[in-house]
């Protein structure tokens, strides 16, 4: 998709032209490695997408989808600490590298710095932005908690999984989307309309995220296969697992998933279980609900069909990704 690689370079251009080169270099130089790894920089693409599409001055809202770049590898940093990831994108995750203690000073410096990457805009779209930032972010922590409680509460319910996930990650996207629109001074309306796509948009891509964790190819994926199945993990493949179980079943999903081990065993077994009540096939159906919701909310901002079209693109091509 051009779209996509014209975007991606204008992202990159920013991220070189801003790179840190302050002291100590102990900490700067962790946030520069993670940042340069940059993955597919969806999110900051995704605040140039939305203020292109409301007709806004993209130089305006290059410093601000750095805020959201700089932001979102924050939580990645500190979500490898807490899951104890060994990989990110492939790469050595910076407290494996760095130490836990370099690893929390680096996060907490590029929050820092994401904030200050919305000083230039003009007062009253400053302040909607930071709000939706700074509530974006306490969203996200709670997400966060609401994920690590689930490892060890009995009874999470699909409600409870769908919150976690609109949290943890839906939310961020759909700010980034809402981000855009209003440094492009889009109205009330189509900024929520475009903060919804973006929403739902999220929520089938941590789905996604939770199917290619077991189902996908590891290589690609640039994780630790089944991560989520050694972390317990109650993501939305185990919460429709024991749905369709049989007693025996669900017995041994209680078992495994009552204690934290590296044991092959554990996966093996969990993941039987998966393929057996056809999770795989369920949770892909349920990617594509989410992406049909997205769509309707694009369909309700009155701009022409054309000028909407990288954005249905964006989505289909998120949610066939392989990694």
């Amino acid at each position: 998709m051009e779209f996509l690689d014209r975007y991606q370079q204008i992202v990159a251009d920013a991220i070189a032209k801003y790179t840190f080169k302050d002291k100590p270099v102990e900490l700067y130089e962790p946030m520069n490695y993670i940042i340069s790894h940059g993955g597919k920089r969806l999110r900051p693409i995704m605040v140039l997408m939305a203020c292109d599409l409301f007709g806004g001055d993209l130089k305006e809202a290059i410093k601000p989808a750095l805020a959201i770049e700089f932001f979102h590898n924050f939580t990645l940093i500190h979500d490898d600490i807490m899951d104890e990831a060994p990989l990110r994108r492939n790469k050595p995750t910076i407290h494996t590298l760095h130490g836990i203690n370099v690893g929390i000073l680096s996060g907490d410096g590029l929050m820092l710095k994401a904030y200050k990457f919305f000083e230039d805009l003009e007062p009253e779209i400053f302040k909607a932005c930071i709000r939706i930032f700074t509530h974006t972010g306490l969203l996200l922590c709670e997400g966060q908690q609401y994920d690590i409680n689930f490892e060890t509460q009995e009874n999470v319910t699909f409600d409870d999984y769908i919150r976690m996930i609109t949290y943890k990650t839906g939310v961020l996207s759909a700010s980034s989307f809402e981000i855009g629109a209003l440094i492009a001074k889009a109205n009330f309306k189509d900024a929520k309309a475009i903060f919804n796509f973006g929403k739902h948009i999220g929520i089938a891509f941590q789905i996604m995220d939770d199917y290619l964790d077991v189902f996908g190819d590891q290589a690609q994926f640039g994780k630790k296969h089944a991560g989520d199945i050694y972390e317990n993990k109650k993501t939305v493949l185990y919460l429709m697992a024991r749905e369709h179980a049989t007693e025996e079943e669900r017995k041994e999903l209680d078992y495994w998933y009552s204690k934290k081990t590296d044991n092959i065993d554990k996966v093996y077994g969990v993941e039987k279980i998966f393929r057996r009540t056809k999770v795989d096939e369920k949770a892909l159906r349920l990617i594509e609900k989410h992406n049909e919701i997205g769509q309707s909310y694009l369909q309700k901002i009155d701009i022409p069909e054309e000028k909407k079209k990288p954005f249905a693109e964006l989505a289909n091509y998120l949610l066939r990704r392989e990694s």
